[in-house]
């Protein structure tokens, strides 16, 4: 959650963030409304079906896909710029598979 705050206005404007129930602290929603994102933190203590899973598997399936390609498992790139081109690539190669697949 640190290195989501550091995240300039721009990139987090209007936003929601979806957190697990280690992030369940007032310090953190704080923050979060303090720079008007809504938290959709889950509750400790409370019972499962908060609906929260739901957009957490779509994150969780999106990170097994860009697991595939060995090169982004280990940030093994030093420069930034040379990482998010990789990034790119696995993302284009994602999409090319699923089109081919749904014609």
């Amino acid at each position: 959650m640190a290195g989501l705050l550091e995240l300039d206005d721009a990139a987090i404007d209007g936003s929601h963030v979806f957190a697990d129930r280690g992030y369940d602290y007032d310090k953190y929603r704080r923050i979060l409304r303090r720079r008007g994102i809504t938290p959709r933190i889950a509750r400790r203590g409370v019972a499962h079906g908060s609906g929260l899973g739901k957009t957490r598997w779509v994150v969780e399936r999106t990170f097994a896909w860009l697991h595939q390609f060995k090169r982004l498992r280990i940030r093994y790139e030093i420069r930034a710029d040379l990482h998010e081109s990789l990034l790119q690539l696995a993302c284009s190669i994602i999409c090319l598979r699923r089109l081919r697949t749904s014609f």
